[in-house]
């Protein structure tokens, strides 16, 4: 590509920066990519970043598409601007502020911290990097009207974000969301960005907030007297260079956990990942050093959280004794049995009691809590959809846990967000209820699949980087809506669920009706098997997805192993007939 090939409205965005209040090293940056990268150029003006699912998110260096200062202080300042207007009528507003430990992380959430404080809005800074649940945490404890975390959660070291919370500790939904950006949107010179901070405003936190969310998450336990017989369980954790070293491992102990060995090479916080490709828990490529260590000490349990430590891989031993990885449904389904089982033990179950999935997240979720006469809802991909739903109900009903098939889970409402820490905890408390019974985590799986019907998912992620892959991701949804399979591996599609369009086809009768959700990019096919097929274009990453869900029989325990690989052929089969694999 050459510069007289670019479209104009670029070189104008860019021109923009070159003649406006920024510094030489930007500057710079920009002279070289039009003498030198136009194609850099456009990927990098083409678009203003937007809040998705997960807030703001992208590449970090210089320019309109890039995460950099200059994009967090328009953010910061729209954001403020949001703030004051709604609550206008406080005398005071105040806003906590974490970060991870991904490069320019720290510099961020200060440029951030300042900019707030220049907008006369309180601020609480996290003295060094903290998890995300933790600050949602922070966000209830201390009374703000918001909060911000600076992460990329699971995306690779090039990346970084911004994500916003509200005053319930939850991330920004409708009309939020939408209001803020709005706000961003009307900042149209950096000049409009108040950079020179109060100091004075600017107020550092740490242990006592640790603390006081430890307290917090000991209060879930519901077997102490189990982990007291079984505290020598055998645990491997790593937070691959992220978040989780501050708080999993002193969780872990005050859950009552005696032997928990980490992964010391990932233990060391570092933007750049040395030992992994990508920090994402749902590729066995990151558990590889957690599953040699393992082996090594013969560990029971393996668990790994991503940088921002709200999403956590597990890893168990298979009825063969070999290490494998649960995926996220699977996990889910061991967690909110356990929950289900243990508030039914303790008495604790009144009938006013809920959990809440994502709608791509396994149907056995909701057929485990119905079974408890549990009230089990379906929202949305993205926690805080989940966190929303929290709120609907808070002082009618109370929320036991939740999560999504992307390996976010949460116990209790204290927090609002997807949360690594209790749900290591909790996870590992599940395998010390299934130890005391003489069972594995693995068992204790196969024998939920017996009793309430096999489950098994699988997800194709496709990536399409740059403007012309959000063009290609686009023509790929507006052809599924313009024309519908039919069939799917020689199976008739018989109910359309659309999301964009709330509204749900019944294909065998030709009837549609309304779908009570707000809208979102994402299609559902549902085959006369009874398998699941849902569509979905990210909300933070350049990709698309593609959730498959099959159900079986499992009528014996030991058809285990042939059921599953009828299953697993099945889904390949599914797969394969969409041209996908």
């Amino acid at each position: 590509m050459t510069i007289q090939e670019v479209d104009p409205k670029i070189i104008e965005k860019a021109n923009i920066w070159l003649s406006g209040r920024y510094d030489t090293e930007t500057k710079e940056a920009i002279k070289n990519m039009i003498e030198n990268d136009p194609g850099e150029l456009v990927e990098s003006f083409y678009r203003d970043l937007e809040f998705g699912t997960g807030g703001l998110r992208g590449i970090m260096g210089t320019g309109t598409n890039r995460m950099n200062k200059y994009t967090v202080g328009a953010a910061t300042q729209g954001l403020a601007n949001y703030l004051k207007t709604c609550f206008a009528g406080l005398k005071e507003i105040s806003v906590a502020i974490a970060y991870d430990s991904r490069n320019n992380s720290s510099s961020f959430a200060g440029i951030t911290a300042e900019v707030l404080a220049a907008n006369d809005i309180k601020v609480f800074l996290f003295e060094n990097l903290r998890p995300v649940p933790e600050l949602s945490f922070a966000v209830r404890q201390l009374k703000c009207q918001s909060g911000i975390v600076i992460t990329a959660s699971h995306n690779p070291k090039e990346y970084n974000g911004y994500k916003v919370y509200w005053n319930d500790g939850g991330q920004l939904v409708p009309p939020h969301d939408k209001n803020v950006i709005t706000e961003v949107n009307k900042i149209t010179s950096i000049d409009e960005v108040k950079f020179g901070g109060n100091n004075a405003l600017i107020h550092f936190i740490g242990k006592e907030i640790d603390d006081a969310y430890l307290q917090v998450l000991k209060s879930l336990s519901l077997s102490p007297e189990i982990i007291e017989r079984q505290h020598n369980l055998k645990i491997v954790y790593s937070p691959i260079h992220g978040t989780g070293a501050i708080l999993v491992p002193p969780a872990l102990k005050k859950f009552g956990f005696t032997s928990v060995t980490t992964v010391d090479e990932q233990m060391i916080p570092d933007g750049n990942f040395p030992t992994v490709h990508s920090p994402n828990p749902e590729e066995k490529a990151a558990m590889t050093m957690a599953i040699e260590k393992a082996k090594t000490i013969n560990a029971e349990l393996i668990l790994a959280t991503d940088p921002d430590a709200d999403r956590v891989g597990v890893g168990v031993k298979d009825q063969n004794g070999n290490y494998i990885l649960l995926n996220g449904n699977q996990s889910a389904t061991l967690l909110i049995y356990y929950l289900m089982n243990q508030w039914k033990a303790k008495g604790k179950l009144t009938g006013k009691e809920f959990i809440v999935k994502t709608i791509v997240t396994s149907e056995l979720l909701k057929e485990i809590a119905l079974s408890y006469n549990v009230e089990s809802y379906d929202v949305l991909t993205g926690f805080k959809y989940i966190a929303e739903k929290i709120r609907l109900f808070e002082g009618v009903k109370t929320f036991i846990g939740g999560g999504e098939e992307s390996y976010g889970y949460l116990v209790g409402d204290a927090v609002r967000d997807k949360d690594a820490v209790v749900s290591c905890c909790m996870l590992a408390e599940t395998a010390a209820w299934a130890k005391d019974q003489g069972l594995t985590m693995y068992e204790l799986l196969i024998n939920i699949y017996q009793e309430y019907g096999f489950y098994l998912e699988d997800l194709i992620s496709i990536t399409k980087k740059g403007k012309s892959g959000a063009e290609e991701i686009q023509q790929m949804m507006q052809n599924y809506r313009n024309s519908p399979p039919k069939t799917i591996n020689g199976m008739k599609v018989v109910l359309i669920k659309d999301y964009k369009f709330q509204k749900e086809t019944n294909l065998l009768t030709g009837t549609e009706i309304p779908i009570d959700l707000p809208k979102s990019d994402v299609l559902q096919f549902f085959l006369e098997s009874g398998s699941k097929i849902t569509v979905r274009p990210s909300g933070t990453e350049p990709k698309i997805k593609f959730y498959f869900g099959v159900k079986g029989k499992l009528q014996d325990k030991s058809d285990f192993d042939k059921v599953n690989h009828e299953m697993a052929d099945q889904l390949q089969e599914i797969i394969t007939s969409m041209g996908l694999r």
